[in-house]
């Protein structure tokens, strides 16, 4: 099994005002992950706006979060696209820079069948050594990695585990069943998280844990000891959060919550635009409620 830790933190990208990377403000917010305890960091990915980062920026970041920060913490690239071929190209670019570890989300809108996906994730994982975690996120690929695709893709050495944000607990619970005890599930949904560790699952790649990540640890932590009642407990009081930050596409409000709170990481780029007013007020009132901004 390998070790990147069960609380993982995919990262906002920081932008300065004219919405280029601002690593200086990256620095600052891998330092602050780190303090509250992430075990790993998933770098351009969903939460990253991959889809708005060129090649070039995406090394660049690998680089510097490798370069900077790889003795502390785990560094997850984010490299999976709709094409195979650059998806090669971009994976062998990071395993040279020294990541840790791979996530590859599932091809997006060229909507692939079952056979297609596997031969993608086969295809990636035979030009790399380093380990793999596949991304299942439908609501945004529009397209399914099935369980009994997960699970054939579980048998090619290098590919370790799921992060599955399908919400289908189905779906998750075959997956657990039918793979082997190395084999790593993690929720893609914060609110997914205790659900999927009911079922056996290893831990959460995470959105919430930018601002309440050691609540997420003691609730990860409690469930394993055996203390469900609070785990349980500390699901539902964290529950609002959870979903709060999704109340305009992810990554604008997590954005907005750490600028808020005095960590400036900038705005989301175009398409993203800010959230509307009663949406702002609204999100204020949560991150208000449970003390994260005063």
């Amino acid at each position: 099994m390998i070790d990147i830790g069960e609380v993982i933190t995919a990262m906002v990208t920081p932008f300065d005002k004219s919405h280029n990377l601002d690593l200086d403000s990256c620095g600052k917010l891998i330092e602050y992950l780190i303090g509250e305890g992430s075990d790993g960091l998933v770098l351009s990915g969903s939460t990253g706006e991959a889809s708005t980062l060129d090649d070039n920026e995406k090394i660049k970041l690998f680089k510097f979060a490798k370069d900077n920060f790889g003795d502390k913490i785990k560094i997850i690239a984010g490299t999976g696209s709709n094409d195979t071929r650059h998806s090669i190209e971009l994976s062998k670019e990071a395993e040279k820079i020294g990541v840790d570890c791979l996530l590859l989300v599932g091809p997006y809108y060229n909507r692939p069948s079952q056979m297609g996906l596997f031969k993608h994730f086969e295809a990636i994982a035979a030009e790399v050594k380093i380990p793999i975690i596949i991304y299942n996120i439908p609501s945004r690929t529009s397209s399914n990695i099935s369980s009994k695709t997960c699970v054939e893709l579980s048998k090619i050495d290098n590919i370790c585990g799921v992060k599955e944000a399908s919400s289908d607990m189905k779906q998750i619970a075959e997956i657990i069943r039918d793979t082997g005890e190395d084999f790593l599930v993690y929720s893609g949904n914060d609110g997914d998280t205790l659900p999927v560790l009911s079922l056996g699952g290893y831990g959460i790649i995470s959105v919430a844990s930018h601002i309440i990540c050691r609540e997420i640890k003691e609730m990860v932590a409690s469930f394993k000891r055996g203390d469900i009642k609070k785990a349980s407990g500390m699901h539902l009081d964290l529950l609002d959060i959870f979903y709060g930050i999704f109340i305009a596409t992810n990554p604008v409000p997590i954005k907005e919550a750490l600028n808020l709170k005095g960590m400036k990481v900038g705005p989301c780029r175009l398409p993203l635009s800010p959230m509307e007013d009663n949406e702002l007020q609204a999100f204020k009132a949560i991150l208000k409620r449970h003390k994260i901004i005063s």
